[in-house]
């Protein structure tokens, strides 16, 4: 196994390993692990998350082997990149990774588990939600932050992002790190990195409002491209759930 620790956990590398060998049997489920399974354990009187990525296919099995870094890897890194940017992310605690001869196996991601008051999905399932037009300025201010700090964040969605309220002063950060890149970003990448949070045009609305404002720029023309490749996500993705659909009704 492929096994390593931040520097502010090597003191506990032992005790880390641990808990991910006895990953099966331990710790409490997080989620539904439907995909990804996400369990949380106890590490000295801290409890950390640990996420174990579904074993991938066969091509896979050979690419995170010889050509890419894991899930497990990337996610690691850039929770360390993020943090030196002054972005919000559970702290990184360790990755692991098991392979088998000529192909790749699973990997693990461990972080320290942040305790949220409530994600940006909240958001979009309660419209009346208390302070919702601040907490969707303040969430446009931290992705224009983002944006401006270089940080591409491709699984940019509405479970994506924790949201602390602390009176009003709200905090966010990001989690399922693995796809992001970090470059200089166009106005239509900014545009399309909204596309996936929500189908309701109002939250759109609002956010295009407060890009606008700190862009610079005029805001129907942010409110256009951001709807515009907000109604091109949503198309493709009703497209593909109806195809699971009928490929569902065909196997019956």
């Amino acid at each position: 196994m492929n096994f390593i620790v931040s520097n502010k956990h090597t003191s506990k590398e032992r005790e880390i390993l641990a808990l991910l060998q006895n990953f099966e049997n331990q710790g409490k489920l997080f989620g539904n692990g439907a995909r990804n399974k996400i369990k949380i354990f106890n590490l000295d009187g801290q409890e950390v998350n640990i996420k174990s990525f579904k074993v991938p296919n066969l091509v896979n099995k050979i690419a995170y082997r010889f050509f890419r870094k894991s899930k497990a890897q990337r996610s690691f890194e850039y929770a360390h990149q993020l943090l030196d940017r002054g972005i919000g992310t559970p702290y990184p605690v360790a990755y692991a990774e098991e392979k088998d001869g000529l192909l790749f196996k699973k990997s693990f991601y461990v972080s320290e588990h942040l305790q949220s008051d409530l994600t940006y999905r909240t958001l979009v399932q309660q419209p009346d939600y208390p302070e919702k037009e601040r907490i969707l300025r303040a969430f446009t201010r931290f992705t224009y932050e983002l944006h401006e700090k270089g940080i591409q964040f491709l699984d940019h969605s509405p479970g994506n992002t924790l949201i602390k309220l602390n009176g009003g002063d709200y905090q966010f950060f990001l989690v399922d790190l693995n796809r992001m890149n970090f470059k200089t970003l166009s106005f239509e990448e900014r545009m399309k990195n909204f596309s996936r949070l929500t189908p309701e045009k109002g939250m759109v609305a609002i956010m295009a409002s407060e890009y606008a404002e700190l862009s610079n720029r005029p805001e129907a023309e942010v409110f256009e491209k951001m709807w515009g490749y907000t109604e091109e996500f949503q198309q493709k993705f009703l497209k593909k759930k109806r195809l699971k659909k009928k490929l569902k009704f065909w196997k019956k």
